[in-house]
């Protein structure tokens, strides 16, 4: 019994030994702080990997779903390489659980770097910039009011027609068919309230979905449906809307842009200018802005501004 307890003693201590070294690693760049009252996850000290990485998931400041797939993500890394190394954060899609690619019954592409992204709050904003040139834009109308959807709906699209711009309609998919847009983008709730049938038909139709992400649980989620593209914040904090979890930061964004190198990556939340270096030094192809647009004093100059410092494919 002596033996044993002490076994256990050496094994709790080795996994908290490996925990405080994955921590020691990474805290300068995916640290986020802990949220009040949140606790920890315990792994069976069996598996050290998955217990040590569960254990600094949580120090590192990870809400529970998402420390639960990046410990499951380091145990695999470290049965597939033999191998564990505190310094090498899980990248790879296969220790996710992540179905190889090209994949069959994934939805429409397209373009992998799809540059500066509007998200407007109504057709004539959304008009607007499309005309102003940026490249891909979304109408996020929202409104209990029917016939004012579908008139807004209808009026976005005949509206970029001859613009060149990517429009998606947030939300409103069976409008978005039936006025034949380029795609349809969805939050996580309107993800869950859609029914099978419902993600078919905006594949039949050939539409592009997009789909919001705020970590690694709600990536690995989006990424069973196969959609189009990814998009990932909030990256800063900001004040459109309220957010269920922390800002990110660009240290996140940066592994997050890695474990999803097969998708266009969508970068979204308080980005500013001076901000945009390290946002694009993350890996993403494209940015979304809505108040840094929406808030200038000359909105089509600033999207000249924005697409100058884009990279231009």
């Amino acid at each position: 019994m002596i033996v044993t307890r002490n076994a256990e003693l050496n094994q709790s201590m080795n996994v908290q030994s490996m925990a405080q070294s994955i921590v020691r690693a990474h805290q300068a760049t995916l640290a986020l702080p802990l949220v009040p009252g949140a606790q920890p996850l315990k792994g069976d000290a069996g598996d050290m990997v998955f217990a040590a990485a569960l254990q600094a998931a949580h120090l590192l400041g990870f809400v529970p779903a998402d420390a639960l797939c990046l410990a499951q993500a380091w145990s695999q890394q470290s049965l597939r390489t033999g191998e564990f190394h505190p310094e090498q954060w899980p990248t790879e899609a296969v220790d996710f659980g992540m179905a190889p690619w090209p994949r069959q019954h994934a939805f429409a592409s397209c373009p992998q770097a799809l540059g500066l992204y509007a998200v407007m709050p109504d057709a004539a904003w959304t008009i607007r910039m499309a005309r102003a040139g940026v490249p891909t834009v979304q109408l996020r109308f929202k409104s209990g009011d029917a016939s004012a959807v579908r008139a807004e709906v209808m009026a976005t699209v005949a509206g970029v027609q001859g613009t060149g711009a990517r429009l998606f309609i947030n939300d409103h998919w069976q409008l978005a068919i039936e006025a034949g847009a380029y795609g349809v983008h969805l939050g996580q709730e309107d993800l869950q309230a859609m029914t099978p049938a419902g993600l078919k038909a905006i594949k039949d139709a050939g539409l592009r979905l997009g789909l919001s992400t705020h970590g690694y649980a709600e990536m690995l989620i989006a990424d069973q449906h196969s959609p189009s593209y990814i998009a990932m914040g909030a990256v800063f904090p900001t004040t459109l809307k309220q957010m269920a979890t922390a800002p990110q930061g660009t240290g996140r964004l940066a592994m997050y842009a890695k474990l999803l190198c097969n998708y266009p990556r969508v970068a979204i939340g308080g980005i500013d200018l001076a901000s945009l270096p390290a946002v694009l030094g993350s890996g993403v192809g494209s940015v979304g802005v809505v108040r840094a647009l929406m808030g200038a004093a000359d909105p089509e100059a600033e999207v000249a501004v924005w697409q100058a410092a884009l990279p231009q494919n």
